[in-house]
């Protein structure tokens, strides 16, 4: 079985932290499930979408901070500029950044419409955040 990767939304890093058990997410409809990792390839994301240096978004305290660890599986922050970022990208944009993300090291291969897709997801996720003020976490189990 491989990594699990559940993004999902909250109003601040202590309702994120109570959904280590992967049930209690704030509000249900603000869940997707991925299949990628939220720390390197999400920051890789972050910064083709964004245009920071991925030096940068590795270097955002919020960039897979640690919110609650569950022994196997643990909650963890995005960064606001990656909410940010995935907010704006409208369709045009994630075909663009998928295929830009799928040169990447971490996922060379990768189909870039599938890629596409998992943006399109994340997008409608922090778009749906924003609106409420809330911020992007990931419970990832390994």
């Amino acid at each position: 079985m491989g990594n699990l990767y559940t993004y999902f939304a909250a109003n601040d890093d202590q309702a994120a932290a109570a959904a280590i058990d992967g049930e209690s997410f704030p509000d249900t409809s603000l869940v997707l499930d991925a299949g990628v990792d939220p720390i390197v390839e999400l920051g890789t994301l972050e910064s083709i979408l964004s245009g920071r240096p991925y030096e940068e978004v590795e270097d955002d305290p919020r960039s897979g901070h640690l919110l609650a660890d569950g022994g196997e599986c643990w909650v963890v922050s995005l960064t606001d500029g990656a909410a940010t970022a995935l907010a704006a990208a409208q369709a045009p944009r994630c075909a663009e950044a998928a295929i830009a993300w799928s040169h990447t090291e971490e996922l060379e291969g990768a189909n870039p419409a599938d890629l596409a897709e998992v943006i399109g997801g994340l997008s409608g996720l922090a778009t749906h955040a924003a609106a409420r003020g809330w911020k992007l976490y990931c419970w990832m189990s390994l």
